[in-house]
């Protein structure tokens, strides 16, 4: 086990490439499962999530090559068909094998899933739009068993009570693809990672409609063919680098990004006094300026993304004035909020509201991540801070970000990861 020793302050200045996109990547990689040829994926990035995805892959039967950010596919043995607790309980996205599954073998017996602690996430969505197509269902023993002779198209709405499931869209989509007839997902999430995978989808040979707004209509094939993909930026990294500017008062020239991904993320961080200037479709400019209190919500794609939250917080802590931020998706989201203030930020959490009074500086301090996106808020925070700060279960932070150390030596932060 590792943890980060930062020496805050110091003016960040450089270029970062940003990696592949998590949250495409998995579902991509899930997708794998629909066909008997060879998938090709490139720009998918080195994290510990990555190689959980690849691990459970090889246990339904895939043997994977990964090799300078590029994934190879190939099947081993089509009977496999069981996702088990050991792998499935260090991610939620495992999840994501159930609609393959179910589509081209007929079954799946899946573990229910683990992940980040950042409030309660159930799999009803999911469960409810396979029903749906047609799927028997049971549930013992920590085990969801599917089952299904014919998968069906039918008309559903996977709208869930704090909006849009981007995993059970997913998962639907992917199980529809091989379905008789047509399928058309209302509510469903809008995410670039949605559009992605349906991208991906249709290079095999999938019939999609809709991909990127609340309307997706998919027409039944009876099989789908191998392909080569490349995954999309990652939006969430990209919004975490224009954090780190904004503490640190430095300037990030950052490439391979998706301008198109990016409206309320850089509406948001503007607000916040960080400068952001677009140079092309695919790189921006992000200094740090004269840090602003800000009023913002979270709320799924198009708008401000929770995953974005904890960095975002830590950015308006050393603003001068007081911001609110609003939890719309996961209203208990807000463990790291006690971390920063032991940094010496000034929050106040109410329900699903964080009142953060900006203070003139942080100070370093041992914290603790809590889950992936609360420790890229706890590494931007003590990027600011004066003095040295210990980031405990950079675990965490390994699920969802490449080589974020290295990235931040290489423009002047001073990090380095030692045992814990």
């Amino acid at each position: 086990m590792y943890k980060y020793i930062i020496h805050g302050q110091k003016k960040l200045k450089g270029e970062v490439v940003i990696s592949g996109s998590k949250n495409a990547s998995l579902p991509i990689m899930a997708a794998s499962l629909l066909t008997k040829e060879e998938v090709i994926l490139q720009n998918i990035p080195d994290l510990m999530d990555i190689q959980t995805m690849r691990q459970l892959l090889e246990m339904l039967g895939k043997k994977t090559v990964f090799e300078n950010n590029t994934l190879s596919i190939k099947e081993i043995d089509p009977s496999l068909y069981e996702a088990p607790y050991d792998i499935v309980r260090k991610m939620r996205a495992s999840i994501a094998v159930m609609g393959p599954l179910l589509a081209r073998k007929g079954q799946a017996k899946i573990s229910f899933p683990g992940g980040c602690a950042i409030g309660p996430r159930p799999i009803d969505i999911h469960l409810r739009g396979m029903k749906a197509l047609g799927t028997d269902l049971l549930i013992e023993h920590g085990y969801i068993w599917a089952q299904a002779k014919e998968l069906t198209g039918k008309q559903m709405d996977l709208m869930g009570n704090f909006g849009p499931s981007v995993l059970a869209t997913e998962n639907v989509m992917m199980a529809a693809t091989l379905a008789k007839g047509i399928t058309i997902i209302e509510g469903a999430a809008r995410e670039p990672e949605i559009s992605d995978l349906a991208d991906c989808l249709i290079s095999m040979g999938a019939k999609i409609k809709g991909s990127g707004t609340s309307i997706i209509e998919i027409e039944g094939v009876k099989e789908l063919g191998g392909t080569s993909h490349t995954i999309i930026p990652d939006r969430i990294e990209t919004g975490t680098f224009m954090a780190a500017a904004g503490t640190t008062g430095g300037e990030i020239l950052l490439k391979k990004v998706n301008i198109l991904h990016m409206e309320e993320v850089i509406e948001g961080f503007s607000k916040a006094g960080v400068e952001i200037e677009i140079l092309s479709q695919d790189s921006l400019v992000a200094r740090g300026k004269n840090i602003r209190p800000v009023e913002i919500e979270t709320h799924p794609y198009p708008f401000f993304p929770t995953d974005l939250q904890a960095q975002l917080m830590a950015l308006v802590s050393i603003s001068d004035g007081t911001s609110v931020i609003s939890e719309k998706i996961f209203p208990d989201r807000f463990m790291h909020a006690a971390e920063l203030n032991r940094m010496g930020a000034d929050i106040k959490v109410d329900g699903a509201t964080a009142l953060i009074k900006g203070v003139k500086n942080l100070s370093g301090a041992a914290v603790m991540a809590s889950d992936l996106r609360a420790g890229a808020g706890l590494v931007v925070g003590a990027l600011a801070a004066r003095g040295k700060s210990e980031i405990l279960r950079i675990y965490h932070i390994d699920r969802g970000y490449e080589k974020l150390d290295e990235k931040l030596r290489k423009i002047g932060a001073d990090i380095e990861r030692v045992p814990q």
